[in-house]
């Protein structure tokens, strides 16, 4: 009989930041960002793991997971991932309970390779070197000169060959104005980076192939949806009508989310944060595979760092700002994008530490 490393009770907190600046998308305004963060302990080691959700989150981990996953063998992962994802059934899976477990699971992966003393990238086995990311912010309320500042920053300060703004303001109502921001940037990234663009939904259909064909003229190669993910028809009619890339993921809370999406769209995007953890995400990472697509992490990139590293059809990690910064006043341990890539192997687990003291000043659990 194997002996167990018991997971003890986790620790479960949340922090709310306020942004940098007034910030938007397409579809919808902020000005701060919640992170929720699960400690687990078991054998004298700690993983932490985290997702960007309500700070009710922690109180479904404390209800619903806590109690199925206390006791059980640490190095068995999958074991409590699938134990949790029981655990939510009548709760409703997808939302607020995929993000909770999402956090436990990021929090038990860390802890595994804690305990046997590893960088998580060689507990999973390394597929590369490093992790392509790309710069992403660009929100609607930036002025121009924002906006060129930011870009300006990636591009040619760290060596970001590739970036991604956000377009379709107002649920479309401002196209005119996608389209100048896009030609401001670039000409703020030159002709040689890559440029991208995210309109969150905010355009129908007939409005979004109108609009693609207008940014393939100043070199757009990525078209983040364009139409509701949801619209899994409209998708695969824009993915079809333009010569970018249409792409997807950011809301899927589960495996047939993301088989449902595959027709549809170009590259699969899958959030470790929201579909379940690093277990589902390498699941969703191989699904993709299997019909022919790469995949994108989207947000969180350092809880992303190292599980992307693990997978062959891997494009990219989204390097987004507001994360970016949540993650580097939060950690000991942040990489560095400087020439558009990280290497996630520094340190045992994810290589991060928590600067609980730091950070109390946001604490609202």
């Amino acid at each position: 009989m194997k002996d167990v490393v018991a997971i003890e009770r986790p620790a479960v907190s949340a922090y709310t930041v306020p942004a940098d600046a007034p910030e938007a998308d397409g579809t919808f305004a902020w000005d701060t960002t919640t992170v929720v963060i699960a400690e687990i302990t078991a054998g004298g080691a700690t993983g932490t793991g985290w997702t960007y959700a309500p700070a009710s989150v922690a109180a479904l981990v404390d209800e619903q997971l806590t109690p199925v996953i206390v006791g059980r063998d640490a190095l068995d992962v999958p074991a409590a991932h699938e134990a949790m994802t029981k655990a939510v059934r009548n709760t409703g899976r997808p939302g607020a309970a995929a993000c909770a477990i999402s956090a436990v699971d990021i929090a038990l992966w860390d802890l595994k390779a804690r305990l046997l003393e590893l960088p998580l990238v060689r507990l999973l086995g390394a597929a590369r070197d490093e992790v392509p990311v790309y710069g992403s912010g660009g929100f609607t309320t930036y002025h121009d000169t924002h906006l060129a500042a930011q870009l300006n920053g990636w591009v040619h300060g760290q060596r970001i060959p590739r970036v991604k703004i956000k377009v379709g303001e107002r649920w479309g109502r401002a196209a005119a104005r996608d389209v100048s921001r896009v030609r401001t940037a670039r000409d703020v990234i030159g002709p040689q980076a890559e440029l991208y663009v995210d309109a969150n939904g905010g355009y129908t259909r007939k409005q979004a192939v109108r609009v693609g064909r207008v940014l393939a003229e100043h070199g757009v190669g990525w078209f983040e949806e364009p139409v509701s993910s949801d619209d899994l028809t409209g998708l695969a009619q824009v993915r079809d009508a333009l010569v970018c890339d249409v792409t997807a993921g950011a809301y899927g809370y589960d495996l047939p989310y993301f088989a449902r999406m595959i027709p549809s769209v170009d590259c699969l995007q899958v959030d470790a944060t929201r579909c379940g953890g690093l277990t589902e995400w390498l699941r969703a990472a191989a699904l993709a595979q299997a019909h022919s697509l790469e995949v994108s992490a989207l947000g969180a990139p350092h809880a992303h760092a190292a599980v992307a590293a693990c997978v062959p059809n891997l494009r990219h990690v989204e390097w987004f700002h507001d994360h970016v910064r949540i993650e580097s006043m939060f950690f000991d341990g942040a990489l560095d994008p400087t020439g558009g890539v990280v290497r996630p192997e520094g340190g045992v687990g994810l290589g991060l530490e928590l600067r609980t003291d730091d950070v109390e000043e946001f604490r609202v659990v």
